[in-house]
């Protein structure tokens, strides 16, 4: 059987993982470009960076979450085989999909904020065209946070399954009986 502390435990990382993503979405830096009162020049201003400490603190969330999955489930690869069922063979590919989606994850989080970080510093001079303000493109701590709810989804199946083929007994030759050939009587 399953830990329900620990899918609990597990529920509530991740809640606070994509609700810190979602708030990195609504709260992205954004730059508007400002003249100097001498009007020689062009520079970028930006508001607020608190989006990247959301997006960090998301990542961070996201991690502890799957590192306690995979300690609760031995990664899957450690520690005694799992007994040869169906559980084991969904236990696999949701290993692989949970993965698949945590790194997905991680990674547009971690670009995201690394992106919500840098600020153009360079100004124009005695140019017509305006000085590029970069800033993150809209959707990028969005995805994070698809992608983190996918995870927690997968990772909730992922740890259920690999508890199911761990629990269930598997007795071969016959379950657990004589594992000799039977024979009857001779007549």
């Amino acid at each position: 059987m399953a830990s329900k502390l620990l899918l609990i435990a597990v529920f509530v990382l991740d809640l606070i993982a994509f609700g810190l993503a979602v708030a990195a979405e609504q709260r992205r830096s954004t730059a508007k470009i400002v003249q100097d009162s001498e009007i020689n020049y062009n520079y970028c201003v930006y508001d607020s960076d608190i989006a990247t400490g959301y997006g960090v603190g998301a990542f961070l969330f996201l991690m502890a979450s799957q590192a306690l999955i995979m300690v609760a489930t031995r990664c899957f690869c450690c520690g005694k085989a799992l007994n040869p069922s169906g559980s084991r063979a969904w236990a696999l590919i949701l290993f692989i999909v949970c993965w698949l989606f945590f790194l997905i994850a991680e990674i547009c989080l971690l670009a995201g904020s690394a992106r919500n970080a840098y600020h153009t510093k360079y100004r124009t001079i005695f140019s017509e065209l305006p000085p590029s303000c970069e800033t993150v493109r809209k959707g990028v701590f969005g995805a994070g946070a698809a992608f983190i709810f996918l995870t927690a989804i997968v990772n909730k199946f992922y740890y259920v399954s690999c508890s199911n083929a761990r629990e269930n007994s598997f007795q071969p030759y016959g379950g657990g009986r004589e594992a000799g050939v039977g024979m009857g009587a001779y007549k």
